[in-house]
């Protein structure tokens, strides 16, 4: 009977093997729906996590030390020239001073072969363009395009006697001849002096181009010892004029005497450079001489008179 059973029931059995296959293929679909679901739920949480992390509004913050300045805080920038690590604007501010440093990126700096990058490139390309650019501003000045022959510095000379200054001019060769950028304004009908500044108590000097002879010595010194005009980097080096309470004297030396005996006119920073030399002998260009009020002991002081000046212009 089982065997006949079995013979019959292969017939019958198939509904019986039907059904198991059916809940073998019905729990297929259902472990697969499971699985789906939770690697959707990981990939929402991937998705979710970097947008928990930053705040709203707030910038990626660089992968840097801490700030050089005060070392407490996480650096934020980066000075373009030095290269050193700074929080916030006061810091920059503050590493600009103790450091003499103006913040600019040194073009001309060198980068060796295995660090020289296309932005290197693109950095040379715009340096020689901008080489080029000053280049050609300059030949197109009209001051400086014109040659300066020996009829126009006779010109400069006698010009400068009519408002009283002697100006004396060096055979060509000469340094402080090859220096020298003064012109006479014909449309103003004033001189642009080419002047020298020295500062003996921070061992500094700089040189001012085209000062219009109207300027006073006040306006001349402003960029340079001013507590809050001047630039901060010059204040931070000529810091002991920029922050003495006695005041500045303003000397200039006196030409055409003996080796042996120096001495200096004190010029009135109120007035103008024009009235400054006035009745005085000039080389070249102006070289004025500032120093701390008290601090003057070893320049001795000559108040040349104007007829002492006439004499002195008149016999050289």
């Amino acid at each position: 009977m089982e065997s006949a059973a079995e013979k019959e029931g292969t017939p019958g059995g198939g509904p019986q093997r039907n059904v198991k296959e059916e809940q073998v293929m019905d729990a297929a679909p259902i472990k697969e729906e499971g699985s789906l679901k939770s690697e959707a739920m990981e990939d929402a949480k991937v998705k979710e996590e970097p947008q928990m992390n930053p705040r709203v509004g707030s910038k990626r913050k660089l992968a840097m030390s801490r700030c050089e300045t005060c070392g407490t805080e996480e650096a934020k920038y980066r000075c373009p020239r030095c290269m050193r690590y700074s929080c916030s604007l006061p810091c920059v501010k503050k590493h600009k001073a103790d450091l003499t440093c103006n913040g600019v990126r040194d073009k001309t700096a060198y980068v060796s072969l295995q660090q020289f990058t296309e932005m290197n490139l693109l950095s040379d390309y715009r340096f020689l363009e901008d080489v080029a650019r000053t280049a050609d501003k300059v030949s197109r000045d009209a001051f400086l395009k014109r040659p300066k022959r020996k009829k126009y510095l006779f010109f400069m000379k006698n010009r400068a006697r009519k408002q009283g200054i002697y100006l004396r001019l060096l055979p060509n060769g000469f340094s402080k001849r090859k220096e020298n950028s003064t012109v006479f304004d014909h449309r103003k009908q004033q001189f642009c002096w080419h002047v020298k500044l020295q500062f003996p108590q921070s061992q500094a000097e700089y040189i001012e181009k085209r000062v219009p002879d109207d300027k006073t010595i006040n306006e001349i010194l402003k960029p340079y010892i001013d507590p809050e005009e001047s630039d901060p980097v010059i204040r931070q080096r000529l810091k002991a004029y920029a922050q003495s309470q006695t005041g500045v004297q303003i000397l200039m030396r006196v030409e055409n005497m003996q080796q042996n005996m120096i001495r200096y006119h004190e010029l009135d920073p109120y007035k103008s450079l024009s009235d400054n030399l006035k009745d005085k002998v000039i080389i070249e260009y102006p070289t004025l001489h500032v120093v701390l009020r008290g601090s003057s002991n070893d320049m001795q002081l000559l108040q040349v008179k104007s007829e002492s000046a006439q004499k002195l212009g008149n016999g050289n």
